[in-house]
């Protein structure tokens, strides 16, 4: 009998025995247990929570689908290092040329503009700060592409600017809060009725004709649309245009140029012609341009037509005038990349292109969203709250929701007339 029980084979034991404590068993079952764990850490918690089981290592590394050397690996550790031994090790490699000061102090170089050292550049790029660093004494040297991998790491772009403007008007929130009112329909806490319309009003100035030296190509298979890059240049219009924000109609003209005539003509296109002519009141919103700035022109407008307002935005802030999204689209749809046929510009051609867009808003414009969005940027300011959280966040939204509805509707309508196009018949 006790040969036959010497003959027999018994499993291998493991040099290294693991034994826990009831902290360390309750610290590897959360590990493995809890859902934000690495997979790798979950792996190793399991393999060392088996271990201190009884169990072998192929036994382990079969359940764990793992290599039975990384059972061993991490049993060893374990029993070596305990808990600390499941994290990852450092990593061996060259060491690091470059102090933490050092690096602090090449960040702190690109957050300063060129003109602070002497360089007369406008803006810094990744080699200008390298070679700087190493003028200025911070290292001895440094590649362009470790210096962008620095800035990469905490999102510093020198080379990138974003312009900005601060309002100088002290009366902007009251300024703003009667152009935002006017949008929801009310005027002084009231709402407007049904005969009193809003008119938001400006000019698009230097329109330049730009005749090309060849024929614009259409698009083809994998090809985009081919403009010449030369080209003669013709003569400049301006265009004026009125958009009744509530009813989403348009009324333009163009002039020669901008001036108190060409804004005069403009009001008396739109008041001489119903509802307006006969509406109780109409606001005109207007930004503080040459033709229509300051007191002088409400009075010049409230002696020419009786029922017709003025209101301004406040200054530096005409994009609060919802015309300025028409002529986005007008700009981007009409004029770009402005290939004039003959010079100079045909004006009839060009009213005749902004008059489709504006039947695609009349027909088809957005509805009450970007009116919501700006009352909610009206309300934040009539409560005295974050003028930052009001025009940066309800009016971008307005706005964005405003010109996607713009384009949107435009190409819906462009794309049901050529679906309602005939078809051409055999002969």
């Amino acid at each position: 009998m006790c040969a036959q029980w010497q003959n027999m084979s018994m499993p291998p034991t493991s040099p290294y025995p693991i034994v826990l404590d009831s902290e360390e068993h309750a610290a590897l079952v959360a590990l493995a247990r809890r859902p934000t764990s690495a997979h790798r850490l979950v792996v190793r918690a399991r393999i060392v929570l088996a271990a201190a089981g009884g169990a072998t290592n192929t036994a382990i590394a079969a359940r764990q689908a793992v290599h039975v050397g990384t059972v061993r690996k991490w049993r060893r550790r374990f029993w070596a290092l305990r808990l600390r031994g499941l994290a990852d090790a450092d990593r061996p490699g060259r060491p690091s040329k470059f102090t933490p000061v050092q690096q602090a102090q090449v960040k702190a170089l690109a957050c300063e503009l060129p003109a602070d050292h002497g360089v007369p550049l406008s803006r810094w790029s990744a080699d200008e700060l390298a070679d700087e660093a190493v003028t200025a004494g911070i290292v001895a040297d440094i590649s362009a592409s470790t210096f962008a991998r620095w800035l990469a790491a905490d999102a510093i772009k020198p080379w990138r600017y974003r312009s900005w403007i601060f309002p100088r008007d002290p009366d902007f929130a009251a300024k703003a809060g009667a152009v935002l009112d006017l949008y929801a329909r009310t005027w002084q806490n009231r709402q407007l009725s049904d005969d009193e319309f809003v008119i938001s009003a400006d000019e698009k100035t230097s329109i330049q004709a730009r005749c090309r030296c060849h024929p614009t190509l259409p698009p083809g298979w994998s090809r985009l649309m081919r403009v010449e890059h030369e080209y003669d240049r013709g003569e400049a219009l301006a265009y004026l245009a009125a958009l009744d924000v509530h009813r989403r109609k348009v009324y333009g003209r163009c002039e020669p140029t901008t001036g108190l005539a060409p804004f005069a003509r403009l009001v008396e296109q739109v008041m001489t012609r119903e509802p307006y002519a006969s509406a109780r009141r109409v606001f005109w919103i207007v930004d503080n341009g040459s033709s229509h700035r300051g007191q002088a022109s409400a009075d010049r407008m409230a002696a020419a037509w009786p029922t017709a307002a003025i209101v301004h935005t406040p200054l530096h802030a005409s994009w609060l005038n919802q015309v300025e999204i028409y002529f986005s689209v007008v700009q981007r749809k009409v004029v770009t990349p402005n290939d004039t046929v003959t010079p100079p510009p045909e004006t009839p051609d060009f009213l005749r292109q902004t008059q489709v867009i504006s039947d695609a808003i009349h027909q088809r414009g957005p509805r009450g969203g970007g009116v919501a969005a700006y009352g909610d940027m009206a309300n934040v300011l009539a409560h005295h709250g974050s003028a930052a959280t009001a025009l940066g966040v309800h009016g971008l939204t307005a706005t964005l929701m405003a010109v996607n509805g713009l384009l949107m509707m435009h190409e819906t309508r462009a794309a049901g007339a050529v679906a309602a196009a005939p078809t051409p018949q055999p002969v």
